[in-house]
């Protein structure tokens, strides 16, 4: 163990104190939320994403902070495309338990709450829409952006009508039409929402929409309470955390598919090279933010099982002789996977074919390079410890006859000739026949050269006689 663990090169001492001080840096930027502790203030945030767990998370800070410090209402500048059920369900349901009252506001011009957003909108206490915005389009649809077929999109259109209802119901708006924007995808502009009685009124901007809440009744836990003091409340902005917007940034798609690629490269790389600790740390904590990523999206489980199996068909080509068929397939896979990681009709939920194909094709580019490597190495001949030394090429270092020593290597072993060829003199090139022990079997390579050696290298053997001044002490080359 000590000899395995004398091989792995930890990171220097300057280097971990750099990385363990980034990491507090991160620690301290991400937990860093602003808490607005300013009572009778009107709490103002800003809602302009898909509906996913992140987003209802921010939703819930946001009315906790409100609640705590007795605000006088909180203003929710709303525009989504929709998301997903369980998220709006949590956001919906969050609305209802405040214990402040919450203005839902669509805005700015142009903005929209569509599909999980209408539900949203309707649940609030006071429903306000900025002009050329739009409401509804609220029919549920699968993970894949497609409708649900059979007994089960039954349900789940019934419950949905269900809901929109109750949530109308609830607060004293149009039931009819609530139903049928789940039933029949119905939509409203500002006006017509007015007119519905979908939202409550139209508010060009915040003043406007403080303004006209002024005075209005609305029901709080089971009790009556009439909103007032908006016009000289404080504003106080809630937006988005640091730590709220990364995870914000990374719930998406193409992210979600770098992670998983990211990940399963890392991991491919400790497992082939362990001891470098960053590949593995690295793909683990890509792969954990994968799993988070896609638990926030309408993943299609079978795209993240293709993409998995990729990187398990890259594994297995360097594991066995396939010489690029089990990479040919991990490409494939991987491909393949990214197209229906989130095949949904909506572009937000897409991942990027630019995204998949390139991806694809710098991960089987690494890997030919890799088999390349491997394929020429298993055309090497196989040799192992001092067997490796038959064959090779010495240099008598003293005469052989029979015993004596050569120089093979940069290194001094003691050989013997062979009987046919002893003796060898010193200074010939000779051929190693076989290795017992430390003592190497050598025989006379005919017509070879012989390579002279420094002086300085020149250390006769213990107990052997000096060389006579009248021999010369290295031959002349001999041409071959």
């Amino acid at each position: 163990m000590r000899a395995v663990l004398s091989h792995i090169h930890l990171p220097s001492r300057r280097f971990r104190m750099a990385l363990a001080a980034a990491l507090l840096l991160s620690g301290v930027a991400v937990s860093c939320g602003r808490s607005i502790d300013e009572p009778d203030a009107v709490h103002v945030a800003k809602f302009d994403a898909q509906v996913n767990p992140v987003t209802a998370r921010y939703i819930d800070r946001v009315i906790d902070e409100a609640e705590r410090a007795d605000a006088k209402a909180v203003v929710i500048e709303f525009d989504t495309p929709g998301g997903l059920v369980s998220s709006m369900e949590d956001i919906v349901q969050r609305i209802q338990s405040s214990k402040v009252p919450v203005i839902v506001w669509i805005a700015p011009s142009g903005a929209k709450a569509a599909s999980a957003g209408t539900f949203i909108t309707m649940s609030a206490h006071v429903a306000a829409m900025a002009p050329s915005t739009r409401i509804g389009a609220a029919h549920p649809v699968s993970a894949t952006g497609g409708d649900i077929d059979g007994d089960l999109g039954r349900k789940v259109e019934n419950d949905a009508a269900a809901y929109a209802r109750s949530i109308a119901e609830e607060r004293g708006r149009n039931q009819d039409w609530a139903e049928d924007a789940v039933r029949d995808s119905v939509s409203a502009s500002a006006s017509e929402a007015v007119e519905l009685n979908i939202v409550d009124y139209i508010a060009q901007d915040l003043d406007s929409l403080l303004g006209q809440a002024e005075g209005r009744t609305v029901k709080l836990e089971s009790q009556q309470v009439t909103i007032t003091g908006l016009a000289d409340a404080p504003r106080a902005s809630n937006n988005m955390t640091f730590s709220e917007q990364l995870l914000l940034i990374i719930s998406d798609p193409n992210i979600a598919y770098l992670l998983l690629s990211l990940g399963g490269l890392g991991l491919l790389i400790e497992l082939f090279n362990p001891g470098v600790f960053f590949p593995g740390v690295f793909g683990t904590i890509s792969l954990i933010l994968a799993f988070f990523v896609l638990g926030t999206l309408p993943v299609n489980w079978a795209g993240v099982a293709l993409i998995l199996l990729a990187f398990a068909l890259f594994a297995a080509e360097f594991i066995v002789a396939g010489f690029g068929a089990l990479g040919v397939g991990g490409v494939i896979s991987l491909i393949a996977g990214g197209l229906i990681l989130t095949s949904s009709e909506q572009a937000e939920f897409r991942v990027s074919r630019w995204l998949v194909v390139g991806t694809a094709l710098v991960c089987g580019a690494f890997l030919m390079m890799v088999i390349t490597a491997i394929i020429r190495t298993r055309r090497m001949p196989a040799a192992m410890g001092t067997l490796a030394m038959v064959g090779n090429r010495a240099i008598a270092r003293s005469d052989l006859a029979p015993d004596g020593f050569v120089f093979v290597e940069g290194e001094r072993w003691k050989a013997v000739a062979d009987e046919a060829d002893s003796p060898i003199q010193r200074g010939e090139a000779v051929t190693i026949t076989g290795v017992k022990g430390l003592t190497l079997s050598v025989k006379r390579r005919s017509a070879q050269a012989a390579e002279p050696e420094a002086p300085a290298e020149d250390v006769p053997p213990s107990g052997s006689a000096p060389p006579e001044t009248s021999q010369p002490r290295w031959p002349p080359p001999v041409l071959e």
